[in-house]
């Protein structure tokens, strides 16, 4: 009986903790299927889903004749995935990949030995490693497809095209500038894996391809800017400037067809350039300009019928007194007409004829050719200049201003100046963009002509034209006239200002600002040196480059002959 009783308490017992076990369980399923299914179904999804991003191949920039000066090519980078591969592995791995790599052993297992499910080892193999990689076949590392950015033409244009990084992000020039054209969108793809992650086929598997960047083309013309760098790079050697600068522009577009600087750089190995060489100098520095400055000046004086063309001024036999500063010439000179003033570049006669405008007029007019204010130009670093209001002048400003001391401007900003005159008289918009296209080639977008404003009446610009035609012919700049094209325009030898304040007699920059030909202009040219030596004149180591480049240019063109071939250059 005992016996019995003790088999059903026993029983009982078993029975209760059965039922305890089965409720605790049921409990349990209810609670994370009611409860925490969400939270468990996005664990699981993230355990078994791999979500890859694809990378969109960057657009191509190519000159106006749609030749390529920047393009993707596909490469593979390497990557491993750590919680994949086991401990007693790791250092046997690290030693295979760094030998194949070229890496740190050390290096290789720090990111291998990371808690992470994904880590770069090396971006951007070429084809011999990422095939050494594949046959290593180690669980846990794997390449990747990606896009690196090549330069076919290596230096050429670099300070206008500018490059993108590693993550192909624009980091300088028009590179930088369109990134948001240029990058595309990415694309994502998302695999199932099981346990093991072993990839699993399954209808489920979703893909969204990369939108591929759009394809710039750029206002320069290849053949031009291969014209231009060459010549300034024989200058830039033979006077061992520190610096120098080119442009050149349609004037009746703002297009500019080529723009260099020395010193420059590899695009395709910028990594190991300096800032100094990656500096778009023809953009973001400033420099008195010195004498080229004197355009405004003339335009000014012409526009306001404030003077004659052959009215004579007495030039002080080279030594003029204003605001207690003697003012001096190059040369001596007594009395010279309003046009022989800017073709001998007489300082003097220049700030006589400003003593005529007045301060207001020459402050006026030179912010109307756009001088203290940004061109627009579509690249990065652009810097405003330097000219003070008339407010701000000291009793010698009114002898300094009109010929190019006390102002600060850029290469961009002359060019853009001078272009006015070229034209008509119309100051345009500087543009280094033409278009924008997709892979097909359909037209997306085209920057087209911009007009800021009318500067000066054509009558006057006319004029100017004329006057700076003398300069070349008669002038100053001598060394600017040319075989078969009339050429025009105005040298300018600027002293630069010294540390400790004060004119330095040593250091010079030397420019010439121009167009080609003179009465039918289809290009404007500016060439500026900063430091040549021994010879400093702007008229002898500026105006040969723009002789040589707009000839060469200009037959390029196909733009005729408009002067007898007899004529020998100077």
């Amino acid at each position: 009986m005992r016996k019995g009783k003790h088999n059903n308490s026993r029983l009982f017992i078993i029975f209760i903790i059965f039922i305890s076990i089965l409720s605790f369980y049921i409990t349990r399923i209810i609670f994370l299927q009611t409860y925490k299914s969400q939270y468990l179904s996005k664990l699981a999804h993230k355990q078994h889903s791999v979500v890859l991003e694809l990378k969109p191949q960057r657009g191509d920039i190519l000159d106006r004749n749609y030749r390529k000066l920047a393009l993707d090519h596909s490469v593979y980078s390497v990557f491993a995935a750590p919680r994949k591969i086991s401990a007693d592995r790791k250092d046997s791995v690290a030693q295979a990949l760094s030998k194949v790599l070229g890496l740190d052993k050390g290096l290789v297992l720090s990111r291998i030995e990371k808690d992470k499910a994904f880590v770069w080892i090396k971006r951007e193999l070429d084809k011999d490693l990422s095939d050494a990689v594949e046959a290593l076949n180690i669980d846990g590392v794997e390449l990747l497809k990606e896009y690196k950015r090549f330069y076919p033409k290596g230096s050429l244009a670099s300070h206008i095209i500018g490059f993108a990084g590693l993550d192909d992000t624009g980091l300088e020039g028009v590179e930088l500038e369109y990134d948001s054209y240029l990058k595309g969108s990415p694309g994502w793809r998302w695999t199932v894996r099981d346990a093991k992650r072993r990839n699993i086929f399954s209808g489920d598997v979703k893909s969204i391809p990369p939108s591929e960047g759009l394809n710039v083309i750029l206002t320069i013309d290849e053949t031009i800017q291969h014209i231009a760098e060459r010549e300034l790079e024989k200058v830039f050697e033979k006077y061992r400037a520190k610096s120098a600068s080119i442009i050149i522009m349609d004037p009746h577009t703002g297009e500019i067809l080529a723009l260099a600087n020395r010193p420059t750089f590899d695009l395709n190995d910028f990594s190991r350039s300096t800032k100094d060489q990656m500096r778009n100098r023809a953009v973001t520095d400033l420099y008195e300009p010195g004498s080229v400055f004197k355009i405004v000046t003339a335009s000014c004086a012409i526009e306001n019928r404030a003077v004659e063309l052959d009215q004579e001024f007495f030039c002080e036999n080279g030594k003029y007194r204003v605001g207690g500063r003697i003012l001096h010439d190059h040369k001596p000179y007594a009395t010279l007409t309003f046009r022989e003033i800017f073709e001998k570049s007489s300082n003097i006669g220049v700030t006589k004829v400003a003593e005529v405008l007045g301060r207001d007029e020459i402050y006026k007019f030179s912010r109307l050719f756009g001088f203290g204010d940004l061109t627009g130009i579509d690249l990065p670093g652009e810097a405003v200049g330097i000219l003070r209001p008339p407010r701000e002048w000291s009793a010698v400003s009114i002898s300094a201003v009109p010929i190019g001391q006390e102002v600060g401007v850029t290469s961009i900003q002359l060019v853009t100046a001078v272009s006015a005159i070229a034209n008509g008289g119309r100051l345009l918009r500087p543009h280094i963009v033409k278009e924008i296209r997709n892979a097909n080639g359909d037209l997306i977008k085209a920057f087209s002509l911009q007009e800021s404003k009318r500067v000066l009446s054509r009558e006057s610009a006319k004029i100017i034209r004329d006057i700076l035609k003398g300069v070349v012919e008669n002038g100053t700049g001598r060394n600017a006239k040319a075989d078969s094209y009339t050429t025009a325009g105005k040298t300018g030898t600027a002293q630069k200002i010294e540390s400790g304040g004060g004119y330095s007699h040593s250091k010079f920059v030397a420019s010439f600002l121009g167009f080609a030909p003179a009465e039918s202009p289809k290009i404007a040219i500016i060439v500026s040196l900063d430091e040549p030596r021994p010879v400093y004149y702007g008229g002898l180591v500026s105006a040969p480059v723009f002789r040589n480049v707009a000839v060469d240019v200009l037959r390029y063109l196909n733009v005729p002959a408009d002067k007898a071939k007899e004529e020998t250059r100077i």
